[in-house]
């Protein structure tokens, strides 16, 4: 009998040892090709207090994302958003949308050109983020979200564009107008049944531009007529797959077809709820009942994020400052929840990258996070851990071309053929 025990030890002993040597050959493997690769998140949102000369994003703020967390976790670039909530469709609404719009602009050309331009540049073209990179810079480019800014003059299309944005959506959560929501799904009341007009002369004009069109919020409807009126392919900047998470912002499998058909490429996102809802809600309501204790102690009022949306932009934005302190504060008493509670992670969220790739192909699939803007995920819950990811997609077997497909090479594809399109287009 102590002879076989003696034999399962060993056995065991063997087995913890080469499980350790595969790990570390895994971690090593994975480490060399997240330095080698372009690593691109396609939506970072911003708030512009974070954009002054005295605060800023060469200090590590409590932002999801910024240059010492970009470093930290070899992110090579952000796309910054330039977003704008929906407001009234009237003149008043439309000028303050544009006022909001051109504020952000100007922040992140502000960081590019005069913070940090030794830290950061801004590109337009893959070309520009290639050289970056090359020099040893971290790289801003600019999405637009929400075209609403707009308003109702279709030069602010190309004035936007003068100023590097090179995505934008014509929708957000509520109906522009441009574009109906994917939110009308919830009371199937919709503005514009699909496209406005004016959206579906603003999709010509960014056709014409070569503004890459993002399909991350419009409504289905909306979609699908951007595919039928697009000369170029199409993206969606941050979306996940319905068919794992039956939520109205994600991609079902009708819409992952015409990708499939037209190209383009689909950033799936690592925003908790848009991966995985059980777990999501799950995970939720146990840190909802930490963060209102601890809000209680900071008399502080927390508001459904429904309610933070309503809240003007000054406003909005003070509560998020504050709200980030409440989770700053809370995360030892998060972190213990994870014993109990599985919160939504990089397993999850690289279970939709699998079905997407099953779906459209390795060639349209891509990378981003929504930090800053509700997205993160644990593991991947700001850009210091981006790394994390790379190290799941290795650990399932993804080669080295694939993963700087994933992380940003099929993107900067797009990117170049919507600039072909738009040369051909301004030739005619």
């Amino acid at each position: 009998m102590k002879i076989k025990q003696l034999g399962l030890f060993a056995l065991l002993f063997v087995q913890a040892g080469f499980a350790q040597d595969t790990n570390e050959k895994l971690m090593a493997k994975a480490k060399k090709i997240h330095e080698k690769v372009i690593t691109i998140d396609t939506h970072n949102d911003i708030n512009v207090n974070n954009f002054t000369h005295d605060h800023n994003y060469t200090e590590d703020l409590d932002t999801q994302v910024n240059l010492p967390k970009m470093d930290e976790g070899d992110l090579d670039v952000s796309w910054l958003i330039v977003y704008t909530g929906q407001g009234d469709l009237d003149t008043e609404g439309y000028k303050k949308a544009y006022d909001n719009a051109i504020s952000k602009f100007e922040a992140i050309h502000r960081l590019t050109e005069e913070i940090a331009p030794d830290e950061i540049g801004l590109a337009t073209t893959s070309k520009e983020v290639r050289k970056l990179v090359k020099q040893g810079k971290k790289v801003a480019m600019i999405g637009v979200e929400n075209g609403y800014p707009i308003g109702t003059d279709i030069k602010n299309v190309e004035k936007f564009y003068d100023m590097g944005a090179r995505y934008m959506s014509l929708a957000h959560n509520g109906h522009s107008q441009l574009s109906d929501s994917n939110t009308g799904e919830a009371d199937d009341e919709w503005l514009n049944n699909g496209l406005s007009d004016l959206g579906k002369e603003v999709i010509k004009e960014m056709n014409r531009l070569g503004i890459m069109i993002d399909v991350s919020h419009p409504s289905k409807e909306a979609i699908k007529q951007m595919f039928e009126l697009s000369k170029a392919p199409l993206i969606a900047s941050h979306s996940s797959a319905r068919a794992l998470c039956n939520h109205s912002r994600n991609l079902d499998d009708e819409l992952l077809a015409l990708f499939d058909k037209h190209g383009g490429v689909i950033q799936t996102v690592a925003f908790s709820s848009y991966v995985n809802t059980e777990k999501h809600e799950a995970f939720s309501a146990a840190k909802t009942e930490v963060y209102e204790a601890k809000a209680k102690e900071m008399g502080f009022e927390m508001l459904s994020w429904g309610d933070v949306r309503e809240l003007d932009e000054e406003a909005r934005e003070k509560y998020i400052e504050n709200y980030r302190k409440l989770v700053t504060d809370s995360d030892k008493e998060v972190e213990a929840l994870k014993e109990t509670v599985s919160p939504v992670d990089v397993s999850d969220f690289v279970d939709h990258i699998d079905y997407l790739v099953e779906k459209v192909g390795i060639d349209q699939v891509g990378i981003s996070s929504d930090f800053d803007g509700g997205g993160g995920i644990d593991g991947w819950d700001d850009a210091s851990e981006s790394f994390n990811v790379t190290l799941e997609l290795v650990k399932r077997g993804y080669t080295e071309k694939e993963i700087a497909k994933l992380w940003g090479e099929n993107l900067l594809r797009v990117l170049d053929e919507v600039e072909a399109v738009a040369k051909d287009i301004q030739k005619a």
